[in-house]
C-alpha cells in the first residue's frame, strides 16, 4: 500500500512556524518590558491593600472606629491642602513601585564552598580510625569515603568555623561507655577550633551525635537582690536550654531575665549540703561570699575560713554574722558550738512533733556553717594534739536538713583527699569552678559534662551538678571583697548594698531585748577551746536521737 504524503502546511510551514513562535515571543517580551512599570506599580498596590486589609482585620472591633475615624480626617486634610491631591497620588504611586519590586534575588549558590568542603573531608578522615571496624561489610566510614553520608547537616558562621554539625556514627559504637565518647569529643574539640566550648548532644537511639558552638556566659553580673523564695539559693547562671526557669537581674542600668542555677535547701531538700571544689583564683571565694549574703537574708551564718586571709573580714560585727573565725581555737569553738545546736534543734523538733504542736520559731530560723579549706586546719591540729575541726561536723551534716543548718565546704583540688569521708559523701551538691582536668571534674562531680571545658577561664566559671541532677555551666555573680584595692568601685558598692548593718554592741543593747550570742561567737580567736565560754549540756536524749 503506498503512503500517502503530508499535507502542504505540515511538509513545508514548519519553518514558518517556528518563525511565528518566535515572533511572538520576541513581541511578548517587548510587551513586558514596556508594560513592567505598570506590572510593578499594580503588584504593589496589590499588596497594600492586602496590608491594609490584615491591619484592619488584625485591629480589634473595639479600636477600628477610632482608626476609621483618624483615616478618614487625613484623606480630609489631604484633599483641602493645595496640590494634597497630587503629592498624595504621587507618594502611592512610589510606595506601590517600591512594595511591588520584583522579590526574587540572585539565588545563593548551595552546598559548601571549598574551604568548606576540606573542613568536612579531613574531619571525616580523622574520625574514620574511630568509627570503623575492619570485618564491618559496608563502612560509613572508610578513607576515601564518602562524608556526605556521615554529616547530616552542618553550619558555618562567618569566619568559616563550624558552628553545628550532626553527625552519624555506625551502630556496634560504644557509645554507651564514657571512655570512648571523651575520645570523640576530645578529638572533635581539636578539630573544629580551640578557644571555643562544645556542647555534645548523644542520642544513642538513632546513633547521632550533634556538636553544638555555646554562646560565653555573661561575666558582667554583679551581685544582688535575687527574686528567689526562702530556701533557694542562687549558685550562678548558666545556659537557656539547661533550666527551664529566667531570674530578672540588673546589669547597670538595664535589666534582664538570666536562666539560674538555684540550689534548694530546707526540710525537704534532697541536697542540704554543699561542696565546692576549685583552683587558687578561680572563685570559690566570690561563691562562698554570695551565698554568705543571701543566706543572710533568712538566716545566720557561721564562717570558718581556713586560709586566714581576711576574705571576710566585711562581714564581721553584721547582724545576722555569728562569728567569722580564722584560728584553730575559734574554730573548734564554733563549730562545736554548731554541733550542740543541731543537737537542741533535734530534740526541740522531736518534743514539738510529739506534742502536736508547731515548730518552736527558736529553730525556723536557718543556720549556715562556711568552712573555706577546713583542710588547713588538719595540719595545725595534728601538730598541737588537738581535734580535727571536720569530725566537728559529723552530726550537722548527717542531722543538719532536719534541723535546718546547711554546711557549705570549698576547698582547692590538691586538698580534696584530705576531707573526712563525711564531709564528702553527705555534700552531694557539688560545683568546679576554673580550669578542670576531665580527672578532677570525674572525681568531684560524678560524671564527665556534657561541654568541652577550656583551658582559660574568667574567675566564677565552671560547672555545677545538684544531686544526681544533669551537669550545668556555672558562672558565679561578681562577688568580690569590697576592701580588696583591685576590686572595681561598681561591684564593690554592690556588695556593700548587700550587706547586713553593724550589730549593737553588748553593752549598748538592753539585756531585755538582745538576741542570745552563741559561745563560738563570744570566744576569742587566740584562746582554747578550754577556755572558751561553757556550751549548755546536752541531755542523754540528744545523744540518742542524734545516733538515730
Amino acid at each position: 500500500m503506498a503512503r500517502r504524503p503530508l499535507p502542504r502546511i505540515l511538509s513545508n510551514g514548519s519553518a514558518s512556524i517556528a518563525r511565528s513562535r518566535e515572533m511572538a515571543r520576541t513581541a511578548a517580551d517587548g510587551a513586558t518590558d514596556v508594560l513592567h512599570p505598570l506590572i510593578t506599580i499594580t503588584r504593589g498596590l496589590r499588596r497594600l491593600a492586602a496590608a491594609g486589609r490584615r491591619k484592619v482585620v488584625d485591629t480589634p472591633k473595639d479600636r477600628r472606629g477610632p482608626l476609621l475615624f483618624l483615616v478618614a480626617a487625613v484623606i480630609l486634610v489631604v484633599v483641602f491642602l493645595p496640590y494634597g491631591p497630587l503629592l498624595a497620588f504621587i507618594s502611592l504611586m512610589a510606595a506601590a513601585a517600591w512594595k511591588g519590586r520584583d522579590p526574587k534575588q540572585p539565588s545563593e549558590p548551595e552546598g559548601p564552598d571549598e574551604s568548606q568542603v576540606q573542613r568536612l573531608s579531613a574531619l571525616y578522615e580523622a574520625l574514620v580510625p574511630y568509627f570503623s571496624v575492619a570485618e564491618d561489610p559496608s563502612p560509613l566510614y572508610a578513607h576515601g569515603g564518602e562524608w556526605e553520608k556521615a554529616f547530616d547537616t552542618y553550619d558555618f558562621d562567618g569566619d568559616g568555623r563550624f558552628d553545628r554539625l550532626s553527625i552519624r556514627y555506625p551502630a556496634y559504637f560504644t557509645d554507651g561507655e564514657a571512655e570512648s565518647r571523651a575520645r570523640i569529643e576530645q578529638l572533635l574539640n581539636a578539630k573544629l577550633g580551640r578557644g571555643r566550648e562544645y556542647h555534645f548532644g548523644w542520642d544513642e537511639e538513632d546513633n547521632h551525635l550533634t556538636v553544638t558552638v555555646l554562646e560565653p556566659l555573661p561575666t558582667d553580673i554583679a551581685a544582688q537582690r535575687f527574686v528567689t523564695s526562702p530556701g533557694e539559693t542562687v549558685l550562678g547562671f548558666t545556659d537557656g536550654t539547661g533550666v527551664q526557669r529566667t531570674l530578672p537581674v540588673v546589669d547597670g542600668e538595664e535589666q534582664r531575665d538570666v536562666p539560674p542555677v538555684v540550689w534548694r535547701t530546707g526540710i525537704r531538700s534532697t541536697e542540704p549540703h554543699l561542696l565546692i571544689a576549685g583552683q587558687p583564683g578561680s572563685g570559690t571565694t566570690s561563691l562562698m561570699r554570695s551565698i554568705a549574703l543571701q543566706a543572710l537574708q533568712h538566716g545566720d551564718v557561721l564562717i570558718v575560713e581556713g586560709s586566714g586571709t581576711g576574705d571576710y573580714a566585711c562581714l564581721v560585727g553584721r547582724t545576722g554574722v555569728l562569728a567569722v573565725e580564722c584560728g584553730l581555737a575559734g574554730a573548734l569553738a564554733s563549730l562545736e558550738w554548731a554541733a550542740h545546736e543541731t543537737e537542741r534543734r533535734l530534740i526541740s523538733a522531736n518534743r514539738a512533733r510529739q506534742a502536736g504542736h508547731p515548730m518552736p520559731d527558736d529553730i525556723k530560723r536557718p543556720l549556715w556553717v562556711l568552712l573555706d579549706r577546713p583542710t588547713a586546719f588538719g595540719h595545725l591540729a595534728a601538730a598541737d594534739g588537738r581535734t580535727d575541726p571536720q569530725t566537728l561536723l559529723q552530726v550537722p551534716l548527717r542531722h543538719g536538713r532536719a534541723a535546718g543548718v546547711t554546711v557549705v565546704v570549698a576547698e582547692q583540688f590538691d586538698s580534696l583527699d584530705a576531707l573526712m569521708e563525711p564531709v564528702r559523701q553527705h555534700t552531694r551538691a557539688r560545683v568546679v569552678l576554673g580550669p578542670a582536668t576531665p580527672a578532677e571534674l570525674q572525681y568531684v562531680l560524678g560524671v564527665l559534662p556534657p561541654t568541652t571545658p577550656t583551658t582559660e577561664v574568667p574567675p566564677g566559671r565552671g560547672y555545677a551538678r545538684l544531686g544526681t541532677g544533669r551537669v550545668h555551666r556555672l558562672q558565679v555573680p561578681a562577688t568580690p571583697d569590697p576592701h580588696d584595692e583591685a576590686t572595681s568601685e561598681a561591684h564593690r558598692q554592690a556588695v556593700v548594698a548587700l550587706l547586713p548593718d553593724r550589730a549593737a554592741p553588748a553593752d549598748a543593747a538592753d539585756t531585755t531585748d538582745a538576741p542570745e550570742v552563741p559561745a563560738a561567737a563570744a570566744a576569742p580567736e587566740s584562746s582554747d577551746v578550754s577556755d572558751a565560754p561553757a556550751v549548755e549540756a546536752i541531755p542523754d536524749e540528744a545523744e540518742a536521737l542524734a545516733e538515730r
